[in-house]
Formats: structure tokens, sequence, C-alpha cells
């Protein structure tokens, strides 16, 4: 590093100091946001530096991010991708790809999935042509269960997409046997549970590929980017080449030739010798992130312990804090896990003397962020009242989810002040209406 690199630096960390915001706590006043990015100078100090070199594609990075967190995640393999909803949709169309054959994916296949979730858990499948199947969640863990899954399998199923509700873990373990057991693909949206546990074993290796957000709500933030991670080495490859404009070259940007016989090879009706750098096996995207985007990643992981630990123990703060309260449904981790939550949901049952409406205009008006769950019951959204579909079971609880739930956060952003605040002021509001 030169000195002038490093005085550079050195005054980026003095700035950071003279951003931070030293007025405290003010309860009805200070924003108390139901998720956030936590950054601090070492996550400045590592942009700056790589705006500095002008790092401005993906490069070094991104590829030691890459292995960094496939080794966190236990997976063999990791791609970065610009956002978790890219990865979601690399790793189901990774399954339409002809290296898999006639077990491939194909349009009128059909996709179990949930109905209470968001929306890009389930716009891959439609995107690709496929139907999705939804089945309804349990209230208190808002996710699904395996013997709904098992009610949904039929003559066109071939795969299972999932994503853990808010960190709580859906029961990893039964639904890997069931699509093991039925020959399905098994798609495990991970983008809110990085770190939780299910049966002692971590979320996101259940899953044949399984996906993670760095969106900055998340457990670790880029500002925007996501990762597809699998230990199947043909999978990752078509998920490199879907990511990378569908070319066939697997060459490191910036290289040439890692093959060996660049100019040698005879595919499709092209001819011989045509430049492999720029022959394609897939239709694909341009889904690549930066190493700005990377660099910042690096700094996050070395915190992902902290920010873990914090997130459970705000987590416990508000269940500890509310447990009792009439009329509010509070959460529960799925039996056998150890979730590291995303955030804090709540139900308010339905004939309780106020509404979820109320209580939640309450929050917000003394600065308590407040957030749906989500999509609620995704069939009742008008982008998916005219695509073909099918339900199994009746959808209650995405129903009730979509007219009683919301969560408030849990990030490590939040002090034990503000969650003090906030249980107070739910329980003063439900005190006042009981």
């Amino acid at each position: 590093m030169t000195d002038h690199k490093a005085l550079v630096l050195d005054e980026v960390r003095k700035y950071h100091l003279d951003q931070q915001n030293t007025d405290g706590f003010v309860p009805g006043v200070t924003e108390i946001w139901p998720s956030g990015a936590v950054l601090d100078a070492d996550d400045r100090v590592a942009l700056v530096e790589a705006a500095l070199d002008l790092r401005i594609a993906a490069g070094p990075s991104s590829r030691r991010f890459e292995s960094a967190f496939a080794r966190r995640l236990r997976r063999r393999k990791a791609h970065l991708t610009n956002s978790g909803s890219s990865a979601n949709l690399l790793a189901l169309s990774a399954y339409t790809s002809h290296l898999f054959e006639d077990r491939r994916l194909r349009p009128g296949d059909e996709v179990i999935t949930v109905a209470a979730g968001f929306p890009t858990t389930v716009n891959p499948i439609v995107q690709n042509g496929l139907i999705p199947v939804f089945v309804d969640v349990e209230l208190g863990t808002y996710n699904t269960t395996a013997d709904r899954v098992a009610a949904a399998i039929g003559p066109k199923t071939r795969a299972i997409m999932i994503a853990h509700a808010l960190g709580n873990p859906f029961e990893a373990a039964e639904i890997a046997q069931l699509a093991a057991e039925h020959d399905l693909f098994f798609i495990e949206d991970n983008c809110d549970g990085v770190g939780s546990t299910y049966q002692g074993q971590l979320t996101g290796t259940f899953g044949h590929v399984t996906t993670v957000s760095f969106y900055p709500a998340h457990h670790l933030t880029m500002g925007e980017g996501g990762c597809v991670l699998t230990s199947d080495l043909k999978l990752a490859r078509i998920v490199e080449s879907l990511r990378d404009w569908g070319r066939d070259c697997w060459c490191e940007p910036g290289k040439n030739n890692t093959c060996l016989k660049r100019f040698q090879y005879q595919m499709g009706t092209l001819p011989e010798g045509y430049d492999h750098k720029y022959i394609f096996s897939h239709v694909g995207y341009n889904l690549k992130a930066t190493d700005l985007q990377a660099a910042l990643g690096l700094t996050q992981l070395d915190k992902l312990d902290g920010f873990i630990e914090a997130r459970k123990r705000n987590w416990r703060q508000l269940r500890e804090g509310l447990d009792g309260v009439p009329h509010l449904l509070l959460p529960e981790p799925t039996p056998g896990s150890d979730p590291s939550w995303f955030g804090f949901v709540i139900t308010v049952d339905s004939d309780a003397p106020f509404s979820r409406a109320e209580l939640v205009h309450h929050l917000e008006e003394r600065k308590i962020g407040t957030r749906r769950l989500f999509a609620g019951n995704l069939t009742r959204h008008p982008a998916y009242l005219d695509r073909p579909h099918r339900v199994v079971g009746d959808l209650v609880n995405s129903d009730i989810v979509t007219e009683n739930t919301f969560w408030i956060g849990v990030y490590p952003g939040l002090s034990e002040p503000m969650l003090d605040y906030v249980i107070a002021t739910v329980k003063e509001f439900v005190e006042a209406r009981a």
C-alpha cells in the first residue's frame, strides 16, 4: 500500500467516526427500524479501498468472498450474484439445463412452494413456465410442514422450493428426505436464515442448491447482492454459465485460455475452432456482482457471528417481554431448530378487541417500524390471479397472515433500551383496549 493510499484510508476512518450519531436513543423520536445494515469503519474503508483500486467489475474480492462463504456454509461452491432474487432465479433455472437430460425441468412441471412468502421464491417457477403448487403454513412458526409437502406431491411434481420464514427453519431434514424418496430437486431459499440450524445442521445445507441475499435487511449486506451455493459441481457449473451470459467458457474475468484449448472447440453448428469465450451453451443473463460489493461482503463476513448472536438476543428480549400479553400470538421456533432470526412475528387474534391495523398504527406513530409478513397469501395478489397454479389443502393460515400478521425488528442495530420501549408500547396499547 502506498503512503498516499494509506493516508486516504486513514482519513476515511476519521470521517466514519465524525459521522456517528452521538445523540442517543430518544423514545418516540428516534426511528426504530425493523431491519437495516450495521456498518462500521472497516466496511467504509473496504468500499473506498476497492474504489481507489478501481475494482469496478467482479475480481479478486469476489473470488475470495465466494471461497470464504462456501466454507462458512459448508458447500463446495458459491457464486455471487447481483441480488438474492437473481440467486433464486439461477438456482431454479439451472435445473432446466439440457445437461440434466431427461431429468431437466420443462414447462408444465410442478414445483411445491408456500403461499405465505416472498414473491422471489415463487417468481422463478412462473418465469420458467413451471406450475407453482401452493401449500399452507403453520401459525407460530410461519413455515409449512413435511406433511403438507408430502400431500402436495403429484404425478407432475418435479421440485420443491421453500424459504425459511424470517430465519425460522422449516422441517428441512424431513423435506429433504421426501425429495430423495420422490427424486425431486430441492431448492432451499436461505435468504432470511444464514446461521440458523435445524437438528444441529446449518440451514442451506439440506437442499441440492441454496440461495442467500445480501440486501441491507439481511444478516450480511453488500448493499445489493446474493449468492447461489451447492456441493454439486455440475450444478455449480450451470449456475455460473447462466449467471455469465450463458457462455460455455469458465475463464475468470480478465483471463484467457484457462482450458488451454480456447480455439480448439467445436460445439453446436459453429465452425471448428470458434473462440470458446464466445460459445454460449445456455440462454443466460448477466447477473454478476462487483468487487466493490464483495469487498464490503468480506468485512461483513468477519462480523457474522456477532450479528447472529445479536439477532438471537434481541428476539429473546422481545419474546420474554411480550410473553403473556393477551390477544397476541407470539412466534415459536420450529421444534429442533435454533433460528438466526430475521424478525419478530406477531399475529393479532381474530377475536381481539383491536385490529392488526390499529396496533401497527399505534407503533408507527411512535416511530416503531413494522412490516407485513411479506406477501401474505400470494394467490390473492394481482400478479398471480391469472397464472396457472395448484393449491393443495386450504390456505386458511395464509389468509390469517394476510389479515392479522406483522413483524418488528431484531436486527443488530437495535439496542436494549429500544426494545424495552417497543415492549412497553405494545403493552400500553393492548392494556388500554383490553
